[in-house]
Parts: C-alpha cells; sequence; structure tokens
C-alpha cells in the first residue's frame, strides 16, 4: 500500500448537503428551513433556555443551600493502606503525596480512618484520627501523631 491509495473506510465520509442550490435539487429556495419565521430568518433561533418569554424554569424554581467557608476539608485515608510502607516507616502527609497513595492533600490536612486491617508498624504524622484507626495503629505497634 502506497500513501496515494490510501482511503477513508467505505461508509466513512458522507457528502455535506448542498442547500439552496436550485430547485431540482430539493433543498432550493427555503433551504430546508420552511416558510417565515424567527428559525427561518439568517442569525435567527433563540438561546439555550429560552421559552418564549414565559419566567424560564431557572428561574422559577427557589435556590437551595449554601457553602459553609468554615467546613473543614481533610482528605481522608484508611489504615489498610498504610500496609504498603515498611514497617519503622514515619509516614506524613508529603510522603501519601510522593508515594501516590493520594492524589491531593486537602487544605486542613489529612486524617486517618479505621477501615481495614493494618500489619507493620508505622509512625504516622497526621492532622487527625479516628478513634478506630488510633487504635489499631498503636495495636499493630505503631504511633499515632497530632500535628
Amino acid at each position: 500500500m502506497k500513501l496515494h491509495e490510501l482511503k477513508p473506510a467505505k461508509g466513512a465520509v458522507k457528502a455535506k448537503k448542498r442547500l439552496g442550490r436550485g430547485t431540482a435539487t430539493g433543498q432550493g429556495k427555503t433551504a430546508g428551513r420552511g416558510q417565515k419565521g424567527q428559525k427561518s430568518r439568517s442569525g435567527g433561533g433563540v438561546r439555550v433556555g429560552f421559552e418564549g418569554g414565559q419566567m424560564p424554569l431557572a428561574r422559577r424554581l427557589p435556590k437551595r443551600g449554601f457553602t459553609n467557608i468554615f467546613k473543614k476539608q481533610y482528605t481522608e485515608v484508611n489504615v489498610e493502606l498504610l500496609n504498603r510502607f515498611e514497617n519503622g516507616t514515619e509516614v506524613t502527609a508529603e510522603l501519601l503525596k510522593s508515594t501516590g497513595a493520594v492524589s491531593k492533600i486537602e487544605k486542613d490536612g489529612i486524617k486517618i480512618l479505621g477501615q481495614g486491617n493494618l500489619e507493620k508498624a508505622v509512625t504516622v504524622k497526621a492532622t487527625k484520627f479516628t478513634a478506630s484507626a488510633q487504635e489499631k495503629i498503636e495495636k499493630a505497634g505503631g504511633k499515632a501523631e497530632l500535628i
């Protein structure tokens, strides 16, 4: 096969409709736009969400809720994820990020949750621990340190 012999797959390329090119084509005169009206004119039509002047649905429905600017945001990590580190490792937020255990660290730091089992004795430095997570870390022979 040579470069000049390349062709698109059969049925992949469709010729575009040539509108308004004489009555014999079947798309002459009004070019498939019907008779008169807003949609037949050049640049005509209505914007997305326009309901003919009626109050739009988005404006008829009430607003709900708010964003609490004082809410704490933590990156949550379960204790079972800490099994990937060797015994005696000091696990910090930076280490979790650099090893790819978490994709990003939220503004208030790391919170360790207690789901799963921990077999390694590691020292964990985090902003917050759940009671079950702290218990599992200490049971495995490690330390849970608040920072």
